[in-house]
C-alpha cells in the first residue's frame, strides 16, 4: 500500500471532524509539528491525550496504531524550543483498551467508594478516571474484553481511580511518566518524589512490552499509588 493510500485509509477509520481526525490531518504530511502553536489550535486540552496523539498511537480494534515520535525542536513559527510530534509514516499493531461495560464501571467506582487514590477524596463520577495499573503504552496488544463477573480483588489488582478535574489530570501525568519510562528507561517519580517500593529508578525487566513487562512496573508509584504511599510512610516512620 502506498503512503497516500495508507493516509486515506486511516482517514476513513477516524470519526470526521473529531480531535483525532484533525490531529491526524496535521501529522499526515509526516513533518514535525509544534504542540504550542499548532496543537493548541486543534484542542489544547486533548491534543496529546487519548483523544489525540495517544489515541492515534494506540489504535483501535479496527485501526492500527501509528508510530509517532515526540521531541523538542526549535519552532520557526513561535520562535522557541518546543515539544512537537512527527508521524513516521509507519503503523503498528493496536494496543487499545477494551470498552468497560457500564455495569462494571459502576462496580469499580463502588469498590473504591468513588475515591481517587492520590488525593483520597470522594468525587463525582465525572471527575474520576478508571486507570489501568499496567499502562497501555506497554501492553503490546489490544486488551481482551472485560468480564462483568470479575471479583473485587481482580478489580483492585487491575484498576485504580485517578482524578480528572479543572485543577489537574493525574491520568495524563501518569501517561507522560510512562512514555518517558519507555523512551529512556527511567521509572516514574510521582510529583518529583524519587522513591520506589520495589526496585529502583532504572527499568530492570528484560521485557519492554507485553504481559511479562508488568513486573517491571511493580514498585513505581504510578503503578500502585496506595502501595507506594504505604511503603513511603513506613520508610519515613
Amino acid at each position: 500500500m502506498s503512503n497516500t493510500d495508507l493516509v486515506e485509509k486511516i482517514r476513513t477509520l477516524l470519526t470526521e471532524n473529531s480531535t483525532q481526525f484533525q490531529v491526524f490531518n496535521l501529522l499526515s504530511d509526516q513533518q514535525w509539528h509544534c504542540r504550542e502553536c499548532e496543537g493548541k489550535k486543534i484542542a489544547s486540552s486533548q491534543y496529546a491525550g487519548g483523544g489525540g496523539i495517544q489515541g492515534l498511537e494506540r489504535g483501535t480494534k479496527s485501526r492500527p496504531g501509528l508510530i509517532i515520535t515526540t521531541e523538542k525542536r526549535y519552532c520557526q513559527t513561535c520562535q522557541g524550543r518546543r515539544l512537537g510530534d512527527h508521524w513516521t509514516g509507519e503503523i503498528k499493531s493496536a494496543n487499545s483498551a477494551a470498552n468497560i461495560p457500564a455495569s462494571l464501571v459502576q462496580r469499580i467506582l463502588q469498590v473504591y467508594s468513588y475515591t481517587d487514590v492520590i488525593e483520597q477524596r470522594q468525587r463525582p463520577a465525572h471527575e474520576l478516571v478508571i486507570d489501568h495499573r499496567f499502562p497501555m503504552e506497554r501492553w503490546g496488544a489490544s486488551e481482551p474484553p472485560h468480564l462483568t463477573s470479575i471479583s473485587d480483588d481482580e478489580i483492585k489488582k487491575k484498576f485504580q481511580l485517578l482524578k480528572k478535574d479543572s485543577s489537574g489530570n493525574h491520568n495524563l501525568l501518569k501517561s507522560r511518566s510512562c512514555e518517558r519510562c519507555i523512551k529512556i528507561g527511567k521509572r516514574g517519580t510521582p510529583f518529583g518524589i524519587t522513591f520506589w517500593y520495589q526496585g529502583g529508578e532504572d527499568w530492570s525487566c528484560e521485557y519492554q512490552r507485553g504481559a511479562e513487562a508488568e513486573k517491571g512496573c511493580i514498585g513505581c508509584g504510578w503503578y500502585n499509588f496506595d502501595a507506594w504511599r504505604d511503603a513511603l510512610n513506613q520508610k519515613l516512620a
